[in-house]
């Protein structure tokens, strides 16, 4: 793209810059105004609502300075923290292209011009949008070793082709992906905390293990703990994976088959089996242990906790309130008679299955993806081990879910039984013959559900609670 293709932005254009100049002063000054209209209106955001307080700079690294390589074109990488009242700060990665002239295409993924500070002069806009800035994103992770505080890495069999096209996935998600014509998708995470991303380190292990439902890694980048080198974990910033053409997801398969009151069971079924086998792949990579009393009745505590703060929250929970509790005093017992016992085992799990997280192949086959549980919840509780109903659960309120989407109820009663026959196949225990661990997990997981549908989505509202009616008249 020539530079002819551009509007210009009434502004100053800025004197070409230097590798490795200081970028901390006014940096963050020129910014703040920019980033309090920009971000809170991205998907990403988690601070929705909120009003929007101070930002410090966490981390800024310029992997292309304007007036290098690329001309005027600039490419800036930021760690910022962002306070809001009522929650802790939240990190965010951004990945910003400066230019003095603004492509119409990219428009929508401006945030505007900077005034003051180094980008004085140049429009900040988001880069993944850029398909050259997201093309110079690849080749750099091709390339193993560091830029400033960022790490680059890359699996030794890592082949990248050359003259692969990005594009910006339109899937609604909590991060931002890129993909690179029909070979490499990479996901780019938006709010971060220190400590290995799941969905690299689980996917990693799978794939090491040579486990076929799993798109591998083929690189990744990080960043160093904004708190110093040597406070904690580096920070997971970006996972380039296989991508898989022709693949569907199964979300909008089963809800074609809801459409036409269809059987979707073999799939179910073979959905079943494949999350039995990731779950036995992840328990031989990576620790496991049996739980005892103690941590049943802590799980049952925190589900209680939940429901409290939902029904707080969301008055409709309330009339269920008292019933649903029983659920979690069932677990808290089943830990307290010791019953726990060698029978329920903690492992690495998926955390937030359901079936928008599982692409059936081209060939059939089908592969789970996004391991990196419920973003809402702190990083150290998504690598927690956990018991492995917790994805059978997720994935049967997702069927419940696409039942009721379409308002065909008993569509969703056979399509869960199948999937439970396909897992017990593989697993060799059937989650339907632990009542009190599935329906405590189900509960849980709808008591979530209704809280967020509550916050985002008030015209789906009634899917969890028409679970959450049925959970508490199960007896």
């Amino acid at each position: 793209m020539s530079d002819s293709s551009w509007t210009r932005v009434p502004s100053t254009s800025p004197a070409p810059t230097a590798p490795g100049r200081d970028l901390v002063p006014g940096l963050l000054r020129s910014l703040d105004p920019l980033l309090r209209s920009w971000l809170p209106r991205q998907r990403w955001f988690a601070g929705k609502g909120l009003p929007v307080g101070e930002f410090r700079l966490a981390a800024a690294t310029e992997l292309v300075p304007p007036g290098g390589r690329l001309g005027p074109l600039g490419l800036l990488h930021l760690l910022v923290d962002v306070e809001q009242p009522g929650r802790p700060a939240d990190c965010y990665q951004l990945l910003l292209g400066a230019h003095p002239l603004l492509p119409p295409a990219l428009v929508r993924a401006a945030l505007g011009p900077a005034v003051g500070g180094p980008y004085d002069g140049l429009t900040l806009y988001d880069a993944p949008h850029d398909p050259r800035l997201a093309a110079l994103l690849l080749e750099r992770l091709r390339l193993p070793g560091r830029s400033g505080r960022l790490r680059f890495t890359t699996e030794p069999q890592a082949a990248f082709p050359p003259g692969l096209a990005p594009r910006v996935s339109t899937a609604e998600q909590s991060n931002t992906s890129v993909v690179y014509g029909d070979a490499y998708i990479l996901k780019l995470f938006r709010r971060v905390s220190p400590g290995t991303n799941p969905d690299l380190e689980l996917s990693l292990a799978l794939a090491r293990a040579g486990s076929t439902r799993v798109a591998e890694p083929v690189a990744w980048f990080e960043a160093d703990d904004p708190r110093g080198p040597s406070a904690g974990e580096p920070v997971t910033l970006g996972v380039l994976q296989r991508f898989l053409p022709g693949s569907q997801d199964g979300w909008a398969l089963a809800l074609a088959s809801v459409a036409e009151d269809g059987d979707f069971r073999p799939e179910a079924a073979a959905l079943g089996q494949a999350t039995a086998e990731v779950h036995a792949s992840l328990a031989a990579a990576l620790p496991a242990r049996t739980l005892g009393g103690g941590a049943l009745e802590r799980i049952a505590a925190g589900m209680a906790r939940r429901l409290d703060e939902a029904a707080a929250e969301v008055p409709a929970v309330r009339p269920y309130a008292g019933a649903l509790r029983a659920a979690f005093d069932d677990l808290a017992k089943m830990g307290a008679g010791g019953v726990a016992g060698g029978d329920v085992v903690a492992q690495r799990i998926h955390g937030d299955l359901h079936l928008g997280q599982a692409l059936r192949r081209a060939d059939g086959a089908w592969v789970l993806i996004d391991f990196e549980g419920e973003p809402a919840r702190p990083l150290a509780e998504r690598r927690r081990p956990a018991p492995p109903v917790q994805d059978v659960a997720g994935m049967l309120r997702s069927f419940d879910y696409a039942a009721h989407h379409s308002g065909n109820g008993p569509w969703a009663d056979r399509h869960r039984d199948a999937f439970c026959s396909g897992y017990a196949e593989v697993a060799g225990l059937d989650p339907r013959d632990q009542p009190v661990l599935i329906r405590a997990f189900e509960t849980d997981k709808a008591v979530y559900e209704a809280r967020y549908e509550a916050r985002h989505r008030p015209a789906w509202l009634p899917i969890p609670l028409s679970a959450l009616a049925r959970l508490a008249s199960t007896p």
